[in-house]
């Protein structure tokens, strides 16, 4: 499981998910179609910035429907809290 979180950079969480069941939906997705997605690591801490949230959006729209899950439109909704603001990233927190 991988908690999504917004997070200033401050280290003040601005947002949360109810969790990733990350080897479930894209434990084996195809790295040169999705380099972002298949960059999180389910056992560490991995994090968007300002320029790579749109990217990352991007790639959550092209997911083929077997991918989809309630996690992406959560995932979708904390990028858009990530881009109302200044210094907000998107973390995803591993094991």
């Amino acid at each position: 499981m991988i908690d999504v979180r917004v997070r200033h950079a401050s280290g003040t969480v601005l947002a949360r998910s109810r969790g990733v069941s990350w080897d479930e939906w894209l434990m084996d997705i195809d790295a040169s179609q999705f380099p972002l997605l298949a960059g999180v690591c389910p056992y560490a801490d991995t994090v968007f910035n300002t320029w790579q949230t749109p990217m990352l959006l991007e790639e959550l729209a092209r997911l083929p429907v077997e991918r989809m899950g309630p996690w992406v439109d959560e995932v979708r909704e904390l990028c858009r809290i990530a881009e109302e603001g200044a210094h907000r990233y998107v973390w995803f927190v591993g094991d």
